[in-house]
């Protein structure tokens, strides 16, 4: 493609703004040096704007092309904040927070979306409006949503976004994507399951939650296997497991059961919340006691577009050429809130035989680099010809 050469020469420079950004993790909305750092570089370049705050911390530019008659909004967004774990990667450029680390791979994210912009700054060879989105708060923390509420598409007139993630397990520089439902609704659950302790000798004297608390993970199971269409994709997690007592002859009065349930298609959603609820309630008084439910709506299922789903192919196969089929994934993606403002499309772009992503061992493969560049840059070059 024609901007392949391009980032093979600035390659070094836009690994070396990975590696500074890995080495700096930052947490949910917390994503201060990063955000100045994308926005320093964003002023360099030349953009038309750069726009900070929105969304809390999210950085935005906008470069307008050689020419503007057609109209056209494109948006293009990339993930700045890390995860809270330990690194273990040993890597020369290793976390330098205790307890934070890029094991998402947003720091590639962050870096990739730079070097595409200062490509699109310099060239401008396309007819409309690039958009570039940076965005905090992916991991758990909405950050789409927060940006989206902040009059992100209004404010800079978007009219497609797209989104890219590096993904271990897919060969090095291939692209995957897939049109409709893509990443799985992620909600959450706390259940607090309440008896009547007492000493572990003599258990009919009380109500056991610690058995309570057994029988429900166990009917908790049977939503995906009997309540639910089995062609159907549903995974109910029961994750957590916590007791109000320590001792071995101690029946405890209480016990914490945390889970998360997946889906994708909003009927499973609530025949999952549904269930859930009605086992709560039934099981908990059958066997003497009471289990409390308290469920969370996070983020829904994100829906590639169609029309706009071949387009991202389309510029994936000018890249590598070649666009597979990606899975489905039962994970989760805040960047649907952004696809159920506006058309666009969420792409694969493969990691090789890494370690998965939220791992300690996770690094990003800086040779990706000039194909997640050259993605966006082709991207826009395609959906906004001059």
């Amino acid at each position: 493609m024609p901007t392949k050469n391009r980032f093979a020469q600035t390659h070094d420079a836009i690994t070396a703004w990975r590696r500074d950004i890995h080495a700096h993790p930052e947490l949910m909305f917390d994503t201060h040096r990063t955000s100045a750092l994308v926005a320093e570089k964003l002023r360099a370049f030349g953009c038309d704007e750069v726009v900070t705050g929105i969304g809390r911390t999210g950085v935005v530019g906008v470069i307008r092309g050689r020419r503007c008659g057609s109209g056209k909004v494109i948006a293009l967004r990339a993930d700045m904040d890390a995860l809270p774990i330990l690194e273990a990667t040993g890597a020369p450029y290793a976390s330098t927070v205790p307890g934070a680390m890029h094991a998402c791979g947003h720091d590639g994210h962050t870096a990739m979306l730079l070097g595409a912009a200062q490509y699109i700054a310099e060239t401008r060879n396309f007819d409309g409006t690039a958009v570039v989105i940076f965005q905090p708060a992916e991991e758990g923390g909405g950050g789409a949503k927060v940006m989206c509420d902040d009059g992100l598409m209004q404010r800079f007139g978007i009219q497609e976004v797209y989104g890219l993630h590096n993904w271990p397990g897919l060969p090095v520089g291939s692209f995957a994507i897939r049109p409709g439902p893509f990443f799985a609704a992620t909600d959450e659950f706390q259940i607090s399951v309440q008896g009547s302790g007492g000493h572990a000798a003599k258990p009919h004297e009380g109500v056991d939650p610690v058995v309570m608390a057994a029988q429900l993970i166990t009917a908790i199971q049977t939503i995906s296997s009997r309540n639910a269409d089995p062609t159907e994709q549903l995974v109910v997690s029961v994750t957590s497991i916590e007791s109000s007592s320590t001792a071995m002859n101690v029946i405890p009065g209480s016990v914490h059961l945390k889970g998360t349930i997946r889906t994708l298609k909003p009927a499973m959603r609530d025949l999952a919340e549904t269930r859930l609820r009605a086992l709560c309630i039934h099981l908990g008084a059958a066997m003497g006691g009471s289990a409390e439910l308290e469920y969370q709506r996070n983020y829904p299922v994100m829906v590639n577009h169609v029309e706009q789903t071949e387009f991202a192919a389309d510029a994936a196969r000018a890249v590598s050429g070649d666009c597979a089929d990606a899975p489905l994934v039962m994970g989760g993606e805040d960047f649907a809130y952004m696809l159920e403002e506006r058309p666009g499309a969420y792409i694969l772009l493969g990691n090789g035989d890494t370690a998965p992503v939220h791992n300690a061992e996770y690094d990003f493969d800086d040779s990706i680099i000039p194909s997640g560049c050259s993605w966006w840059a082709e991207l826009v070059e395609r959906r906004m010809p001059v």
